[in-house]
């Protein structure tokens, strides 16, 4: 296996025979508006064809500062939100120890993730914990303005600047921004800092394999070729002129749609038993829901970590409300061997595991949790993971990407913009009394008495 899997067959057993093929020329016509820049939000297909437009000589350029960065830095603070972070916090976790933070590595220095929330206590431990550490700043933000990045970035610049002097903190602070527009872009100019462009036509949940995504994957000393070449792979492996039976993104765009109008299926379950894939899960539901969440329509997406979330969430799935269906994330290849041991007491009764790998455990929960579930009225869709390395994660990205795009204009959406989530800044600002916002802070006063 040299790409990821797809297995809708526990899925297509809950349709009508043929319903999957049904959508076939809507997925065609589809795929045929991203390649033609047809489909609404057209001005934002860069993702589209951006794996394999990415040179050498720029991954050279993004590695060459992240190698900067991780010689100058004991500690590496991403400042972004939602798509700004997602993406790279993802792929770090995918594929870092999941004990980095406690691990003292003299080869790779610490990534930690701010400006996602606006967390007072939050901020002051982060700003304690990097008192005493030699810390470098990848700024995130194509305006400069959203209020958590930039709130946490002013209180950053001011403590790096403090700590290492204004010349040494402009050799350790990057911005990822517009190439012309925006306060972070004149901050930049004005300090002198290193920058890397987010393109214009590639929003923020989109943009893993722009330099928001690849310079932080870069600077936790992962293989961003790699990672990039996975991409590119799923790209040829799904694009239009592939048939439809063999499209795995094509496939996986109908058979949640048909499961969507066809089944009443409203709610999409991210599943993972591996704890390393919590963060994918959490750029997933980033990516579809705020692609698809429009007109009052779309999958609501949601995610657990199994086997973990089976004894709090495994009862509402197993015979709650027959509104959900299941997509499980699962690897093939764990990257450590791990035996389970013999005990001479077995008073917990387990020595019939006595020399098992603890992933066949796991895999037998995986496979049990599949039947209960399909059992009990949930259809499954399989993703197969081969192993979690930066090849097979560019694909999965990449995977779900076009899957989205497609998905989106099957649904009769734009995938490709946000308006509602500019309605609670308007109140934030309102509420805060920021200027310009006279009448509005008024008018929400009083609906507030």
């Amino acid at each position: 296996m040299n790409h990821i899997q797809l297995d809708i067959t526990k899925a297509t057993s809950f349709l009508n025979e043929g319903a999957v093929k049904a959508y076939e020329s809507k997925v065609k016509a589809a795929q045929k508006s991203l390649e033609n820049a047809t489909c609404p939000g057209n001005d934002f297909l860069g993702w589209l064809h951006l794996p394999s437009s990415i040179t050498p000589a720029f991954l050279d350029e993004v590695q060459t500062v992240a190698d900067i960065l991780r010689e100058k830095c004991e500690v590496i603070v991403v400042a972004g939100i939602g798509g700004s972070y997602l993406g790279a916090r993802a792929v770090i976790e995918a594929l870092g120890n999941s004990f980095a933070w406690l691990v003292n590595d003299k080869h790779n220095p610490a990534i930690v993730f701010a400006g996602n929330n606006i967390g007072e206590d939050y901020l002051f431990e982060l700003s304690d914990y990097l008192k005493d550490k030699r810390f470098g700043v990848i700024n995130i933000s194509k305006s400069g303005t959203t209020t958590e990045t930039a709130l946490a970035f002013r209180l950053l610049k001011k403590q790096c600047e403090a700590q290492l002097g204004k010349d040494e903190a402009r050799q350790v602070i990057v911005a990822i921004t517009d190439a012309k527009r925006g306060a972070a872009r004149a901050a930049a100019d004005k300090e002198g800092y290193k920058t890397f462009v987010i393109p214009d036509n590639v929003g923020g949940r989109f943009s893993v394999l722009t330099p928001v995504g690849l310079l932080p994957i870069a600077c936790a000393g992962f293989d961003i070729q790699a990672l990039v070449a996975g991409a590119t792979d799923m790209e040829k492996l799904t694009g239009p002129e592939v048939p439809f039976e063999q499209n795995i993104a094509a496939q996986y765009a109908a058979v949640r749609n048909a499961l969507y109008a066809d089944k009443g299926k409203k709610i999409e379950i991210m599943v993972n038993y591996q704890p390393k894939l919590h963060f994918i899960a959490e750029w997933w539901k980033q990516l579809y829901g705020e692609s698809e969440g429009k007109e009052h329509k779309g999958i609501f997406p949601a995610s657990c970590d199994f086997t973990t979330d089976l004894h709090s969430m495994g009862q509402w799935i197993q015979e709650g409300e027959r509104s959900i269906f299941e997509t499980v994330i699962s690897v093939e290849k764990p990257a450590r061997e791990l035996l389970f041991p013999n005990d001479e007491e077995n008073l917990d009764g387990l020595n019939f595991l006595a020399g098992k790998r603890v992933d066949e455990v796991n895999k037998m929960a995986e496979l049990g949790t599949l039947l209960a579930h399909v059992d009990g009225g949930v259809p499954n869709i399989r993703i197969s993971v081969p192993e979690l390395n930066a090849y097979y994660i560019g694909q999965l990205i990449y995977f779900f990407e076009i899957g989205c795009g497609i998905s989106g204009n099957l649904l009769g959406v734009n995938p490709f913009n946000q308006p509602g989530v500019e309605t609670y800044k308007k109140n934030m600002f309102a509420l805060l009394d920021k200027p310009g916002y006279e009448v509005e802070s008024k008018a929400i006063k009083e609906r507030l008495k």
